[in-house]
């Protein structure tokens, strides 16, 4: 395969740019320019033109319009195929993963979805374009967003850049986009299906990568921006934060961690929905779980339950096959289970299920204390008397908790999600629903559209 250009640069004179980079994945080359300070500088300035030109006024049905037919292209079509052809080498998921990923990650940026996105969260979209009426206050209310916003998105799952990017543009934001080395082809993809489908928007979206540690670059990005949205662990997020000016907005969606609970009136069927969130993005996704607890008096006791959990994680590798992993990856699931097996011969009640070679893990472990995964199929099961103690086991880790997983608890439903939810926990659902969260969830317990957002009040008694 030839080398697949990585970026959607607006303005720049590709046949005039001297320097070039590649990305190599296995048998993927992608191919990006090496940037200075200058050309980002250059870059930032014809984002912020061009939206003046293209954006500025544009109403918001129409922004929503081109994302969807943009994101068409990306659900069949030569573009779809080549997003299936690299994907696999690009973020190590097995292909069927990679498929099972752009059909359902795609179908946040159609336009059913970005309409009920705005409508969720803004009420009234028309709120975007113009002054409307606030009942609950004398006034009207305008919403505006950033007129650059920059984007540092990390790449461990597929399409979470493309719908940041879109949520950008649908505030009317310029977007300058860092990409991840783990995943830096899809965003591109989608700016240049936008670029085609709308050259006027297209002009308003860029994506490239450089490399985190180009901090001049990061400098002169966050410089021009006066929002700033990043998404990957702290150290890297800490680093950006300091360069950021008194009055531009930071945005840090940083590393989280989800799990379960499991009460004694579960499913049958809960073992398989369990296996099959867990191995979705092969477990590296914030919504992926690392733990779960099993209520004690259940039809399948924990000891069982962890046994079907297994099974099941046999039946979803023929379907959904866990990808490559690197050899340090590998040591920490060996280590991982090796540490349980050591302890389990010292007379504790822990016990190892695993699948073949490192394909998957489940260690039941009566050690009720919360246990983060190594991930890539790692999952711990921990028996409890009662569910209603497992928050005490969750807050050292309260602010890292994302969302959980909830079953089989009855009518202690809403006393034990608002548990959860004191310890910071921004979403509670079922198991078969966990991996896949609905476009209009408060991400990280924020409106990721009011997140990007100032409010202007037009007071009724100005009239």
């Amino acid at each position: 395969m030839s080398a697949i250009d990585a970026f959607h640069l607006p303005g720049l004179d590709l046949e005039k740019h001297r320097e070039w980079t590649t990305l190599d994945y296995d048998d993927v080359r992608l191919r990006v320019p090496v940037l200075a300070p200058k050309h980002v500088h250059g870059l930032a300035r014809r984002l912020v033109e061009a939206r003046e030109r293209h954006l500025v006024d544009r109403p918001v049905a129409d922004i929503v319009a081109a994302i969807d037919a943009a994101a068409a292209r990306l659900r069949t079509g030569p573009l779809r195929e080549l997003a299936e052809a690299a994907l696999p080498a690009i973020t190590r998921y097995s292909p069927a993963m990679s498929r099972l990923v752009l059909d359902r990650m795609s179908a946040d940026w159609t336009a059913d979805s970005l309409l009920r996105l705005l409508n969720v969260e803004l009420g009234d979209p028309a709120v975007l374009d113009r002054f409307i009426s606030d009942r609950a206050a004398a006034r009207e209310v305008l919403a505006l967003g950033p007129e650059l916003a920059f984007h540092v998105f990390a790449g461990n799952v597929p399409g979470v850049a493309v719908t940041a990017a879109a949520r950008s543009l649908l505030v009317r934001a310029a977007t300058l986009a860092k990409t991840g080395v783990d995943e830096p082809l899809l965003p591109a993809l989608f700016a240049r299906a936008l670029a085609r489908i709308d050259p006027g928007l297209g002009e308003c979206l860029a994506i490239t990568y450089w490399p985190g540690t180009q901090e001049d670059l990061n400098a002169t990005a966050i410089e021009e921006a006066d929002a700033v949205v990043v998404y990957g662990g702290e150290e890297p997020a800490a680093s950006l934060q300091h360069m950021v000016k008194p009055g531009t907005r930071f945005v840090l969606h940083g590393p989280r961690i989800s799990f379960g609970l499991v009460g004694r009136d579960a499913d049958p069927g809960t073992a398989d929905q369990v296996a099959r969130a867990t191995a979705i993005f092969d477990q590296h996704g914030c919504v992926s779980p690392h733990v779960v607890y099993v209520e004690r008096g259940g039809d399948a006791s924990p000891e069982r339950f962890s046994a079907k959990v297994a099974d099941a994680f046999e039946r979803v590798e023929t379907e959904l096959p866990r990808g490559p992993i690197t050899p340090s990856e590998a040591a920490a699931i060996q280590q991982m289970r090796g540490g349980a097996e050591f302890r389990e011969l010292g007379g504790t009640n822990v016990r190892v299920l695993a699948g073949t070679g490192t394909r998957f893990t489940v260690i039941l472990d009566d050690d009720p204390t919360f246990t983060p995964s190594c991930l890539n199929r790692m999952l711990w099961v921990k028996p409890v008397a009662r569910l209603e103690e497992v928050p005490e086991h969750l807050r050292p880790f309260r602010r890292f908790l994302q969302s959980a997983a909830l079953v089989g608890v009855g009518d202690r439903l809403h006393t034990l999600a608002v548990q959860l939810a004191r310890l910071g926990v921004v979403r509670i659902t079922d198991f078969e629903h966990l991996p896949w969260p609905p476009v209009e969830w408060h991400h990280d317990g924020h409106g990721p559209l009011r997140e990007l957002l100032r409010w202007t009040d037009l007071d009724v008694h100005s009239r």
